[in-house]
């Protein structure tokens, strides 16, 4: 037996630890023995609520500090120390997991926590602090777990570095001999913890003599079936799947210990929760995402207003038609012989070949076990396979999931993993990809792939397979019109690509509002430079080409490719990036005159993504001469808000901006006034010449942002309303101005400026082909920065230099704003998908750099 310790009073001067907080409470336990805890609490008297924080191992309660410090208004925060760890009394023998949870319902009591109660857990403080909420279900308001496992997922041996400390002569060396377990734990944070931090992790365990706990905490893990902590742990993690109550996840991805598998089945387990990811973090979430603890302070102020912001917001909305379906033009022209995909050089699909295989793939789909609502990740490249399986995951309830591989290997596992997939559809190439990936679920092989290669990629199915199962088997139901159709990633442009949910009525709204406001029609056939706008074809009722280009690479689209695909469809309407249209209008001279003709009967000509200038829209018209130009606005979340034609831009002139044309019918846009700190936290108007963040309401406004809750609660807090994150005006016709981005806006200390509108001015300086404005600086001091690159320069150097003296007058004559300095590069950086895009928080890290003396920015 080991002699019991004593607690210390109060821990020492850590940092961001308030001694205000700590407090000792002597609780007897259901033993008889009295025992002294330490435990962090705000001291709100008669609370609206308590938040009741459980830690793990081998932390203590400082690892709540902060949610301590941003309790909502009325709760009480209380952050005890387990029995044994932090600064609590230590205990002359182990405790098992029942005790735990028995010990932290003896101390509520002492505490006279009665409810309403949400617990928080990280690590073995999650299961503890669950089987808590299960023993007081008449106090439980909800629950919030962070980095933690209820369970072993079915094949799981448990967490490998928590197995290998806790096998055989190994425990008592590295948990209680050394502070090798405490010192790896914080080691594992990412960005690293500052020293003092790490140090106030480790005070509580100096001695071996304090430190017992930590290997007894170890110890009690059943991952044997025969473990006498085994039922209790198993009891708890099969009572979670009957808690009601609001439920809130918050992930590190990068966590060595409690890998996507435990965070998968922790949602199957709560598949009402919200979960943040937050993309970097580890495994001490609270540490890595510190930002983690304002978000639960929203939540709960949200659940005691009785607010949901997913369901709020969408329910605010103007709710679309749900007569027409996805796949409605495909059962419609079923008869029809003529070309629906055209793969230029390649296959081509009548509408009579789409549907049949559509409805051969979706009831092969569902007799193969894809079940409504899961979701297929589809890696393969445009084609007539990718067309009809998309239609197919439709047609049979399930969720296509698309990363745009300009992401990168990286950022696509990310976001894959983020969506949870459940099956794979690719090609050899993107089977190659999802291995490398380790995307979990069924593998389904697309197009021409060995029998050999097929075993090698793992892929128990082929979309021919699935085809022909499929017409021997029944048609799945028809999903509900309120059931998610997809997610679709951002380009990650403005940060880590985010996952964008629509349900089949959404996207119904959106075919809608195009087909109108472009009066689309069967007569219509469409070349798309943008893959994702060619899947749509088919539910727009028009065949669809895409031409010879690398989808990551837009700015490879050349004009004799455009011709191509033009006459292999007879194209009427293209669709194409300003990165492509600007290749196009540069190769226009070398196009022959036979390939000219096909292009001459195109009559709408439609480019969005990025600012189109006009006149480049201008120089299209020796390519397109009959085609009327428009680019639409809008992104990935809601598209299209506004439309504007070549002739609307000219009619607007010049402005403080990119005037992006008037509101579409049923679409609603007003802007979010900016504070002198540049924050867009002024109540929605419509008032002309007030720039603010652009907030748009219509039925076809994406349903919600996937897996990162904390963006989705403040892109939706005014219910109804998206915010776009774009900043900009109306004007006194009602047509919208875009002046840039919010996380762009630049805070000087006499106000915010917003970068387009300067950008715009420079580049009608001589000698400017392209401008970046960006603020260096401190927030609300920070000084307006001009990034130029020389007309006719063919750099391919990003570095940035001094300008001239001339140069350098004549754009701070322009830019309309007081400038610090002017700077010249070879090149801006941009986007992958659209290659337009302004990474305009590079451009300015890096004229940091240059200013502060850096030799290599």
């Amino acid at each position: 037996m080991r002699a019991a310790g004593t607690p210390t009073a109060v821990p020492p001067a850590l940092p961001g630890l308030d001694p205000a907080w700590s407090r000792t409470v002597r609780v007897t336990d259901a033993g008889g023995a009295e025992h002294c805890w330490h435990v962090l609490d705000n001291g709100v008297a008669d609370p609206v609520g308590t938040l009741l924080c459980v830690h793990g191992n081998p932390t203590w309660s400082y690892l709540w500090r902060r949610l301590v410090a941003a309790a909502p208004p009325g709760w009480r925060v209380v952050a005890p120390d387990h029995l044994g760890m932090g600064f609590s009394d230590r205990l002359p023998a182990p405790r098992s997991l029942a005790q735990r949870v028995a010990d932290l319902g003896d101390l509520t009591a002492a505490l006279g926590v009665t409810g309403p109660v949400v617990t928080v857990g990280h690590d073995w403080g999650g299961v503890i602090s669950l089987g808590w909420a299960l023993a007081h279900r008449p106090q439980l308001r909800g629950v919030v777990l962070a980095n933690t496992a209820v369970a072993m997922p079915e094949g799981d041996l448990g967490p490998a570095l928590i197995r290998l400390a806790s096998a055989p002569g190994v425990r008592a060396a590295v948990t209680v001999g050394t502070p090798v377990f405490v010192r790896a734990t914080t080691a594992l944070s990412r960005p690293a913890l500052p020293a003092d931090v790490r140090d106030a992790f480790a005070a509580p365990y100096r001695s071996a003599a304090r430190r017992h706990a930590v290997g007894d905490f170890v110890a009690d893990i059943p991952f044997a079936a025969d473990h006498p902590s085994r039922p209790v742990q198993e009891a708890i993690a099969e009572g979670v799947r009957t808690l009601d109550v609001p439920a809130l996840l918050l992930w590190g991805p990068r966590d060595p210990v409690f890998g996507e598998r435990y965070l998968t089945d922790l949602r199957g387990r709560l598949p009402h929760a919200r979960l943040h990811r937050y993309e970097g973090a580890s495994h001490l979430l609270p540490e890595d995402a510190p930002e983690y603890a304002g978000a639960v302070a929203r939540w709960v102020a949200d659940l005691q207003a009785g607010r949901d912001a997913g369901h709020d917001a969408v329910a605010a909305r103007p709710a679309g038609d749900a007569g027409r379906r996805l796949w409605s033009a495909l059962d419609r022209r079923a008869d029809d012989d003529t070309p629906a995909v055209v793969e230029v050089g390649g296959t081509t699909v009548s509408w009579s070949a789409l549907s049949r295989r559509v409805a051969d793939l979706a009831a092969g789909l569902a007799a193969s076990g894809v079940r409504p609502g899961q979701r297929v990740a589809l890696l393969v490249e445009p084609s007539a396979d990718l067309t009809a399986t998309v239609y197919a995951v439709w047609r049979a309830g399930a969720v296509v999931v698309v990363a745009d591989k300009g992401l990168g290997l990286a950022g696509m596992r990310r976001a894959l993993h983020s969506a949870a997939v459940d099956h794979v559809v690719g090609s050899a190439r993107g089977l190659a990809a999802a291995r490398l990936m380790r995307l979990p679920g069924t593998w389904i092989a697309a197009g021409d792939v060995p029998p050999a290669a097929r075993r090698a990629l793992r892929a128990g199915h082929t979309l021919a397979g699935l085809a022909a199962l499929g017409r021997t088997s029944p048609a799945p139901a028809e999903p509900p019109v309120d059931a998610d159709c997809a997610v679709l990633f951002t380009s990650g442009a403005t940060g880590p690509a985010k996952g964008v949910v629509y349900t089949h009525r959404q996207a119904a709204a959106q075919l809608e509002l195009v087909a109108a406001t472009y009066g689309l029609g069967d007569g219509d056939r469409l070349v798309a430079a943008f893959a994702p706008f060619a899947i749509l074809g088919p539910a727009l009722g028009i065949g669809s080409a895409v031409p010879d280009v690398d989808v990551t690479a837009p700015g490879s689209l050349t004009a004799a490719a455009l011709a191509d695909a033009a006459a292999a469809v007879d194209a009427t309407v293209v669709f194409a990036s300003p990165a492509a249209l600007r290749r196009v209008a540069a190769t226009a001279a070398d196009l022959p005159g036979d390939r000219r003709a096909a292009l001459g009967r195109v009559r709408l000509l439609m480019s969005a993504g990025a600012p189109v200038p006009a006149a480049l829209l201008r120089g299209l018209r020796q390519v397109l001469p009959a085609a009327e130009p428009h680019t639409p606005y809008g992104m990935t979340e809601v598209l299209p808000v506004t439309d504007v034609s070549l002739a609307g831009i000219e009619a607007a002139g010049d402005g403080d901006g990119v005037c992006v044309g008037r509101p579409l019918p049923g679409v609603d846009v007003r802007v979010s006034p900016l504070s002198a700190a540049g924050a867009a936290d002024g109540p929605l108007t419509g008032t002309p010449g007030t720039t603010g963040e652009v907030c748009v309401r219509a039925a076809h406004v994406k349903d919600r942002y996937d897996a990162v809750w904390v963006v989705e609660r403040a892109s939706s807090r005014d219910p109804g309303w998206h915010r776009t994150g774009d900043v900009g005006h109306l004007d006194a016709e009602g047509r919208l101005w875009v002046e840039g981005r919010l996380p762009h806006v630049v805070t000087t200390a006499s106000g915010p400026v917003t970068p387009v509108g300067v950008e715009q001015r420079v580049e009608r300086v001589a000698g400017v082909a392209s401008a970046a404005a960006v603020g260096v600086g401190p927030a609300g001091t920070q000084v307006v920065v001009v990034v130029v690159v020389p007309a006719g320069g063919t750099g391919r150097s990003g570095r940035l230099r001094p300008a001239g003296t001339d140069l350098a007058d004549a754009v701070r004559a322009a830019a309309g704003v007081d400038v610090a300095a002017v700077l010249v590069t070879g090149r801006l950086p941009v986007d992958v998908r659209h290659q337009s895009k302004v990474d305009r928080a590079e451009v300015a890290r890096r004229a940091a750099r240059l200013l502060a003396g850096a030799r290599r920015p």
